[in-house]
């Protein structure tokens, strides 16, 4: 399964307004492009903001990320508007243990 965490510091004081740009853009475009959000989670003590997306369309991660990040819908819908809002950003591909898939 191609799952990856994502780990985002959000600047100071612009938490409230990346979760409406989050559930209100990023959610439905990334389910539009089969890249499903798993869940987020939010540490307000450091600021951050961390996400699960699972990648379940044609090609490697790379490619769906590509396909996605290149798509006319992702330009007019959220163009550059998360850098506003991210300091810092770490991307894992992790595989899931717990509930087993096999």
């Amino acid at each position: 399964m191609n799952t990856q965490l994502r780990i985002y510091t959000i600047k100071s004081g612009l938490m409230s307004e990346w979760l409406i740009l989050f559930k209100e853009k990023v959610v439905p475009l990334h389910e539009q492009y089969k890249i499903n959000v798993i869940g987020a989670w939010v540490d307000n003590e450091h600021s951050q903001f961390c996400w699960v997306r699972q990648f379940n369309g044609e090609g490697t991660i790379e490619e769906q990320e590509e396909h996605y990040r290149n798509s006319p819908d992702r330009a007019a819908i959220i163009g550059d508007e998360p850098k506003r809002f991210i300091e810092n950003m770490e991307l894992r591909i992790v595989d899931q243990i717990y509930p087993s898939t096999t």
